[in-house]
């Protein structure tokens, strides 16, 4: 029963880990959002021979900033199934989560099914069930 508990708390490590590096990752997004900011403010609102139209620096906008929101999100469902692991709580949100992650390679990939392999155990599952002591 002891290995099981370890087996979680580094899987919830592990996530933590996981999901920090998704949320730094998804910041280069701001990039993009700096580079359309600053064609939508330089560029003319008309004109053929100059720079792109506004419009352009305003898609820039837009879509970098759509991209960190929805990286932050993925991070956010990560770091909170780390959370569930090393509470044993929601155990079918952990199961989701850890399929989801075997589609970022290589590290999710890797960090999921580790986690699918751990949950599947009978004594696992029976953590998951047991009754919480309270604090």
């Amino acid at each position: 029963m002891d290995r099981d508990v370890e087996h979680l708390r580094l899987l919830s490590i592990f996530h933590y880990v996981l999901g920090g590096i998704h949320a730094l990752f998804a910041c280069f997004g701001l990039l993009y959002v700096i580079i359309g900011l600053v064609i939508a403010v330089a560029a003319p609102s008309h004109g053929s021979n100059g720079p792109p139209p506004q419009i352009v620096g305003w898609l820039f906008v837009l879509l970098g900033g759509f991209f960190v929101l929805l990286g932050w999100a993925v991070a956010a469902v990560i770091l909170y199934a780390g959370r569930c692991l090393a509470q044993r709580k929601h155990y079918t949100f952990c199961l989701v989560v850890a399929a989801l992650t075997c589609l970022m390679f290589p590290f999710g990939t890797v960090l999921g099914i580790f986690t699918l392999i751990v949950l599947q155990r009978p004594r696992v599952q029976e953590l998951f069930q047991a009754p919480k002591l309270a604090p």
